[in-house]
């Protein structure tokens, strides 16, 4: 299946994309980045620092977290966390929409797939 996915390269050094942004929905739904690592199948170290990257990215937080105690530590999307994840999506979304009939095209030239 044919997916398009979208990197927003805000300059050289600072960007989102499919990855980061599936990160802190998965964040936002386990509460915890430790549980979106293992989804991702990724080390929490790894996560932490994208997590970390996105967070200090922008003038507002994107995640809240609270270190590990006698209860354990969370990790939470803060309200504009929600909306970098709401309008990365509705990019994504609009785009697809846009190009749709370019995707089609280009998916009717492709040759058939190898077998596996």
């Amino acid at each position: 299946m044919t997916r398009l996915t979208i990197r927003i390269d805000f300059d050289s050094n600072r960007h989102v994309g499919h990855g980061k942004i599936r990160l802190l929905e998965l964040i936002g739904e386990h509460g915890s980045i430790s549980q979106a690592a293992r989804e991702m199948k990724m080390s929490y170290r790894r996560a932490w620092l994208l997590a970390d990257e996105v967070n200090r990215m922008f003038s507002e937080p994107v995640l809240e977290t609270q270190h590990g105690g006698a209860g354990g530590g969370h990790a939470r999307l803060t309200t504009f966390g929600h909306a970098l994840v709401g309008h990365y999506r509705a990019i994504e979304t609009q785009a697809l929409k846009s190009f749709k009939k370019q995707i089609v095209e280009l998916e009717r030239r492709l040759r058939p797939a190898a077998p596996i």
